[in-house]
């Protein structure tokens, strides 16, 4: 992984290519490359490490004028970022490929080729593909679409493939599986790309393959087979001016200008869903409420921001509509025995909705007991919103800071939403819903109120500019938002910093508390607060210093706490929400601090389409 675009065109491609690359650095990356045919049919290759910008001063340096091309961004799993192991990788300068995902039995196959005289340049898994294309090509006499055919029958893991040969100049070959890949269509171009946005400038019709598909791409046509290698359609996707919608806007980084989108996001998400008798079943799928009526337990599944999520609305789901829910890691939950209980509803989370791990719990769950699987997502053309049984799309639009935010609090949103429909069949009353729905639909505005805070949280901010490590506490449902607050911080400033429920501090955290030690308190006036209270003054004992997020009638403002944040009163069942911003806004403000790559943070990616 991280970024694959490939072309087929008439015309002049290179710049198409590294565009492309452009429009997919937000999903982070540690090197990049291309591959494109010069005017006498030759495969000319240019690679570097770094920004995508190195690898346009290399091409500026020895240009070429090519229509037919591949190009990829990659975030090092195999092998450290180097040129040598930059993407695309070759076969004896005939097979040239680009690939997200892992092949987990590529050394096995790697002893295979060796055999056979095949000499590796790389450390990647990658390298075996063109290897393997190449060797099934030889042995055949036989096309790329052919040889790739067969080449990925011997690959065991995920893959999204894009090939070219210098044997057939003008067409790509692609396949996939585990890793998304789309084929977007233009005039006299057709092309593909592992995300729809690298093609926002080119194409406006949309083919997703699906799971073990190929493609043959060629200027003027396009052509897919199946898993069982059947010649099939696949639908056209229309969609129109995603450019427009992956601009800064005027502001310093795309995660200040997501932060800042979250009340108008989250008015447009409630809007034609919360009517005037409250959230409808049918927005999360026509036999929605045939199946809600039948859930007795709640099943999530998930990982990082939209883990936490699913941990809010564990509370809600329990205490709302009386519902056991469990939530659990993705990871973790794909290897091992699970029992299902009746009329489980199943239920995974992810921005992007290609979310490796979580894809892999989403397919193991089919046929294994669960009533329906929904999903929870926030891109309509995602793998897991094509596969669900049941959809709610999250209507943030396009998030490109790696550090996840508008997303984040768009979940919560479906997540309440769907835990009022449950409750519905669960004893919640009418006039319980009717006040829930009530603070909804007062939800933008009570953000916009807590975005004018800023300038104190910058002040807050500079308190850590010189910190290594940070503790998060939180209570009841305000302890997954501590753990959010906590992995903003940590991603995009690189603070050490863990959130912990606070009655926990004295089982062993408390050891780490002292006056170089932060520690941040999310502390909303509710039935916990006077337990939170007694939390913070072993804190205050042991000389940490205290920053509380919370209302000034519970705290009056005590001299000990280092600095406070006043939150306006809300109600309880919105203030995870609430809450949640001023924790990104404190990670955003250190992160410009610390002087970090805030959109794009080392070492991460933002779509984790590998295991």
């Amino acid at each position: 992984m991280c970024g694959i675009i490939g072309v087929a065109s008439n015309r002049p491609s290179v710049d198409k290519l590294v565009i492309g690359l452009l429009r997919q650095e937000y999903r982070g990356y540690d090197s990049a490359g291309l591959a494109i045919f010069d005017e006498s049919e030759e495969i000319q290759v240019y690679k570097s490490t770094g920004k995508v910008a190195e690898l346009q001063s290399s091409i500026d340096q020895n240009p070429v004028n090519g229509n037919t091309g591949i190009a990829h961004t990659r975030w090092a799993t195999h092998g450290l970022p180097t040129r040598e192991n930059a993407h695309p990788h070759h076969s004896n300068k005939e097979i040239y490929v680009i690939h997200n995902g892992i092949i987990e039995n590529h050394q096995e196959i790697k002893t295979t080729l060796k055999a056979l005289g095949y000499v590796f340049e790389s450390e990647t898994d990658t390298e075996v593909i063109a290897h393997l294309i190449h060797a099934k090509m030889s042995d055949n006499n036989a096309s790329l679409v052919d040889s790739l055919r067969a080449a990925v029958k011997d690959l065991r893991g995920a893959y999204a493939i894009g090939a070219v040969s210098s044997k057939e100049p003008g067409l790509l070959a692609a396949a996939r599986k585990g890793s998304p890949l789309v084929v977007g269509q233009g005039q006299g171009e057709n092309f593909i790309a592992s995300d729809q946005l690298a093609l926002a400038d080119f194409a406006e019709n949309f083919i997703f393959l699906e799971e073990g598909d190929l493609a043959e791409i060629t200027p003027n046509h396009t052509k897919f087979w199946n898993i069982d290698d059947e010649q099939v359609d696949r639908p056209v996707v229309v969609a129109k001016s995603l450019g427009e919608t992956i601009d800064k806007g005027g502001f310093r980084h795309f995660m200040l200008k997501e932060i800042k989108e979250q009340p108008d996001k989250i008015k447009g998400l409630l809007e034609g869903q919360l009517t005037e008798s409250g959230v409808q079943e049918e927005i999360f799928g026509p036999e929605a409420p045939e199946i809600f009526k039948k859930v007795e337990n709640v099943q999530i599944v998930a990982c990082g921001t939209s883990y936490h999520a699913g941990t809010v609305a564990k509370y809600w789901l329990e205490g709302l509509a009386g519902l056991p829910c469990s939530v659990e890691v993705a990871s973790e939950f794909r290897y091992r025995n699970k029992v299902v209980a009746p009329n489980t509803l199943f239920v995974t989370i992810s921005q992007s909705g290609e979310t490796a791990d979580t894809l892999a719990c989403l397919s193991a769950a089919e046929g294994a007991g669960y009533l329906a699987r929904l999903g929870i997502c926030n891109v309509p053309s995602s793998s897991l919103a094509r596969e669900s049984d049941l959809v709610f799309l999250t209507k943030a639009g396009p998030e490109i800071g790696v550090a996840s935010t508008k997303a984040f609090t768009t979940q919560l949103v479906g997540l309440l939403m769907l835990t009022l429909i449950l409750g519905r069949h669960h004893g919640l009353s009418s006039a319980a819903e009717s006040k829930i729905n009530n603070s909804l639909r007062a939800l933008p505005d009570s953000l916009d109120s807590v975005m004018k805070l800023e300038n104190e949280i910058i002040e807050m901010a500079q308190d850590f500019d010189q910190k290594e490590h940070a503790l998060f506490l939180g209570r009841g449902i305000h302890y997954p938002v501590a753990m959010e607050g906590a992995l903003k911080l940590k991603e995009i400033s690189y603070i050490h910093a863990e959130a912990y429920p606070a009655g926990e501090l004295k089982h062993g955290p408390l050891a780490l508390v002292d006056s170089e030690m932060p520690v941040v308190a999310v502390a909303p006036n509710d039935d916990l607060l006077e337990k939170l209270q007694s939390n913070l003054e072993e804190v205050r004992a042991r000389g940490g210093k205290l920053y509380v997020f919370g209302h000034s009638k519970a705290h009056n403002k005590d001299s000990t706490i280092a600095r406070f944040i006043e939150l306006p009163e809300i109600p309880e069942l919105i203030a995870p929400l609430i809450y949640s911003i001023p924790l990104q806004l404190l990670a955003y403000h250190v992160a410009i601090l610390k002087g970090t790559d805030i959109d794009q943070p080392r070492n991460l990616a933002k779509s984790v389409t590998v295991e």
